[in-house]
């Protein structure tokens, strides 16, 4: 047996990643990372009687070539006599229809049909590529999205399927780089298929991989990806820490939450978050880390707070409120023009059309807005469903998708009702709801000024 295959043994057994007879659900690319990871536990499933399933999603991205990494896995699960589950997608139109990024889009569908395949196989445990070198890269990515230390400690060995959290995803290749698994390959005589868009830089990551490693690597750190995964591994046990020590002190509840360490404060209140389903966004832990009893509006009619023992409550509001920077306008007023923020705003309704489009302008359902309006800025925690999305969405990561910068997105003034859902935010599409529709009655011709004016 090779030191690569004691390594990967070593690393199923010690790790207890799955036992002796264990079924196993085996995520096949096609490329080299997957394929030489299935080489490595057909081999070794003689001793161990592991059964393999193999799973192959044609993301349908490459046309021919998509179908071409299908075909070779399904060749080789057919030599090797493993059963086969595979299916396809066009990720580019979910991505178009979700308003995600391809790579988002890709990863999502990839997920959700593992988990699926895995379901109908009776299996709990799903073996995935990932190396040391996606690590790396990794790190860099979340960096670069100002990810916290558990993001930063990178992947586990074991973690929950995004797609089901019954269901395990396990890396027994963590440990390994991509050029022992090359060697590996090579050595074994094991087909496999390149990925062209590994190179396009259309996406981050690629460009973290291709420019930005191999920049670091020349002039800066030849040692960076031992660098980097030690860092990972300091980060992360750190991480680990301070997630038990909040565990431990919500299961106490002292009432000492203002003295303690910072970082512990962010990790109770970003548990308690989790457990409401609302999203830990750091600028929400901070609204309510720093302040007791101070609500922050994190959709429509629901606020949230923590109150000086550190204990996070929401609140439901029916009402309109006249809150700092923000603006409340009534649209029955005869004056129908407001300043906010520098930036001026006017507006009519009717059933006629469009008023002359002298400046930035668009129509609403008026009897859908209803008679007040809220005029602010982005708070930590919004939701939005612009139209042709078929849910809302965290405002932040529609910032994100559409290349806003985290200076700009605090400049930027949108509009609710006045039950707080968002119809209008500068730079983005209207609200879903809000759209004109053959059954709209009234519109609401809404003008605004350039605000670099």
């Amino acid at each position: 047996m090779t030191d690569l295959l004691q390594r990967i043994e070593q690393n199923i057994q010690n790790r207890d990643l799955f036992g002796r007879g264990g079924k196993v659900l085996v995520a096949v690319s096609g490329g080299l990372d997957s394929m030489t990871l299935l080489h490595m536990l057909k081999e070794l499933s003689f001793r161990h009687q592991w059964r393999l399933v193999v799973a192959h999603f044609n993301h349908r991205l490459r046309e021919r070539a998509s179908d071409a990494d299908e075909k070779l896995v399904r060749k080789t699960a057919a030599a090797m006599k493993l059963p086969l589950v595979a299916d396809s997608a066009d990720v580019k139109t979910f991505a178009a229809k979700l308003k995600l990024s391809v790579e988002m889009a890709a990863r999502k569908l990839r997920h959700e049909f593992v988990a699926r395949a895995a379901r109908k196989q009776g299996i709990k445990t799903i073996a995935i590529a990932h190396h040391a070198d996606d690590q790396v890269e990794l790190f860099f990515l979340r960096l670069l999205r100002g990810s916290g230390g558990e993001g930063l400690a990178g992947m586990k060995w074991r973690s929950p399927s995004p797609a089901d959290r019954m269901i395990s995803l396990i890396r027994p290749l963590l440990d390994f780089s991509k050029a022992e698994l090359l060697g590996f390959a090579r050595e074994n005589k094991i087909h496999f298929r390149n990925d062209a868009t590994n190179f396009s830089t259309d996406f981050l990551r690629n460009r973290i991989r291709n420019e930005l490693l191999q920049l670091l690597r020349k002039n800066y750190q030849p040692a960076l990806d031992k660098a980097v995964l030690r860092l990972m591994e300091i980060v992360g046990a750190e991480s680990k820490f301070a997630a038990e020590t909040a565990r431990q002190w919500l299961k106490q509840r002292k009432p000492d939450f203002e003295r303690l360490p910072i970082a512990i404060q962010r990790r109770v209140l970003q548990l308690q978050l989790t457990e409401v389903d609302v999203a830990p966004d750091f600028d929400l832990i901070e609204s309510l880390r720093q302040s007791a009893d101070r609500f922050v509006s994190i959709g429509p009619n629901i606020c949230i707070a923590r109150d000086e023992s550190g204990k996070v409550k929401l609140r439901t509001e029916s009402k309109l409120g006249f809150k700092p920077n923000e603006l409340v306008l009534n649209l029955t007023d005869r004056t129908r023009a407001a300043v906010f923020d520098g930036a001026k705003f006017w507006w009519q309704t009717g059933s006629r059309g469009r008023s002359p489009h002298q400046n930035q302008q668009e129509v609403f359902d008026a009897d859908k807005i209803g008679g007040g309006i809220v005029l602010r800025h982005w708070h930590a925690g919004d939701r939005f469903q612009p139209i042709g999305l078929k849910s809302a969405a965290k405002l932040q990561d529609l910032f994100v998708n559409a290349k806003i910068s985290a200076s700009r997105r605090r400049e930027l003034v949108l509009a609710t009702t006045a039950d707080g859902e968002i119809f209008w935010v500068e730079g983005l599409r209207i609200g879903e709801r809000f759209k004109l529709t053959p059954q709209t009655k009234r519109k609401l011709v809404w003008n605004w000024s350039n605000l670099a004016v």
